[in-house]
């Protein structure tokens, strides 16, 4: 077997978010829909970014903040992603190395531009998001490094790529290594409005490999098609080994063929921004389970992580993850 090197390796859409404060007249004038995500062009990006109230920028991505969220916890990780030889691609790049990620995917030289996001927050902390995927379309099986997916306990991906035809491939070959080395593979379905799209496929996916599937209730749901929550958990059981599934205020359920842990949301946290909750929640899990820590105890770390994230704007921790989980939870280490 392949000498491990990493807990996680995580793949997915190599973003730079562009964060604003909104309202529901915008979104209702510019025809967006709350609370989701859609897939926008070039033009339409210039456009809304031309409406948007000052911003901040920073790196996302999902499975960027995923990694991101373990490195600071303490955790050894790398991340696949393409990014462009610009400017945002740049300030991705040197964003995710900085804060300790292993990150060497190759930059593409010509076509689209770095990936960003337009996160528009509205008062009561929702976040609509309109993405531009630019070079991460770029991403396929040439960029999935089967040393570093064999070195790694577990790859972890994001639903978000599935769109392009090339992410699926790069998935599906990720996979593939993962499971001939012995490691095991995870995936986060990330948007219900991406279920939609590819609800068989992701089934067949899931079916075909997963052992942890990160899912929030709308996601979950919408997976098994049905409206009820307790229905789509007992849906889930069987299909993978480990279903982690997010209700953010009420919490979370961590869910095996035979164990069920019900995990509280962290209590009297200020909600700014909910961007990266699910994000970081999948870190802290990842982290205690790539790391020895009961299911349990894995998810009171996502919990702790996603409190931080939504207590502040960006989809990335700002405090030390592994010094506020070492005054939260006793088995932490600082």
């Amino acid at each position: 077997m392949t000498e491990l090197k990493f807990d996680t390796t995580c793949i997915g859409n190599a973003i730079v978010d562009v964060i604003g404060q909104t309202d529901d007249a915008f979104l209702k004038s510019e025809n967006l829909t709350k609370n989701a995500m859609a897939l926008i062009d070039m033009d339409r990006a210039e456009d809304l970014y031309g409406k948007m109230t000052t911003a901040i920028e920073m790196s996302g991505g999902s499975a960027g903040n995923t990694a991101a969220g373990i490195a600071s916890l303490g955790g050894k990780c790398a991340y696949v992603g393409k990014v462009r030889d610009d400017q945002l691609g740049d300030i991705f790049t040197h964003d995710i190395r900085a804060i300790g990620v292993t990150f060497e995917t190759v930059k593409s030289t010509s076509g689209p531009a770095t990936a960003r996001s337009l996160i528009l927050v509205t008062p009561d902390a929702h976040r609509t998001m309109n993405t531009y995927l630019g070079a991460c379309i770029e991403l396929g099986p040439d960029d999935i490094d089967p040393d570093m997916i064999a070195a790694s306990k577990v790859t972890y991906m994001e639903g978000y790529l599935w769109d392009p035809q090339s992410g699926k491939d790069a998935f599906r070959k990720a996979a593939k290594i993962a499971h001939e080395a012995r490691r095991e593979v995870s995936l986060t379905l990330s948007d219900s409005f991406c279920v939609d799209r590819y609800r068989e496929e992701f089934r067949e996916f899931i079916d075909g490999g997963v052992d942890i599937l990160f899912a929030n209730e709308d996601e979950v749901k919408s997976l098994y098609e049905t409206d009820d929550f307790d229905a789509a958990l007992e849906a889930v059981k069987g299909h993978v080994k480990i279903a982690c599934l997010t209700r953010s205020e009420k919490g979370s359920v961590i869910v095996t063929a035979t164990e069920s842990h019900k995990i509280d949301a962290i209590p009297g946290v200020n909600v700014v921004d909910t961007t990266g909750a699910g994000d970081l929640f999948a870190s802290g899990f990842l982290y205690g389970y790539t790391n020895g820590y009961s299911l349990a105890d894995s998810g009171r770390l996502g919990a702790i992580a996603a409190a931080e994230v939504i207590s502040h704007y960006g989809a990335r921790p700002i405090a030390n993850l592994k010094e506020l989980a070492a005054t939260q939870l006793p088995q932490v280490k600082a």
